[in-house]
């Protein structure tokens, strides 16, 4: 799956950092603070509501999308109010590509 996403989205980026999980993603956005953070919702060591509500609370311009399998209305709550921009099925990717083309 990253690498479908970073071929979706790769002309559109200077450059792409892959995490492993939410605790990696938090770590890697103090260091390098990217434009965007695409993150999944079921990840080892951090999950990534949790990891979004981690890096918000520390970053609240932190821009991030969830982009995940599940389409479940209670998740999409939850990674709102964690602080995600928005919430993407894995099915509708080129949704995507179009929120992170569109100038902020």
């Amino acid at each position: 799956m990253r690498l479908l996403i970073k071929t979706l989205i790769g002309d559109l980026a200077e450059g792409i950092i892959e995490c492993a999980n939410g605790s990696e993603a938090l770590d890697t956005y103090r260091e390098q603070k990217p434009d965007w953070v695409i993150m999944d919702v079921k990840m080892p060591v951090t999950d990534g509501i949790s990891a979004t509500r981690q890096i918000k609370a520390a970053f609240p311009t932190a821009r991030i999308i969830i982009v995940t399998d599940y389409d479940d209305p209670r998740l999409r709550r939850a990674a709102l109010s964690a602080g995600a921009s928005d919430y993407v099925i894995k099915d509708e990717l080129m949704r995507l590509r179009e929120l992170l083309a569109t100038p902020t």
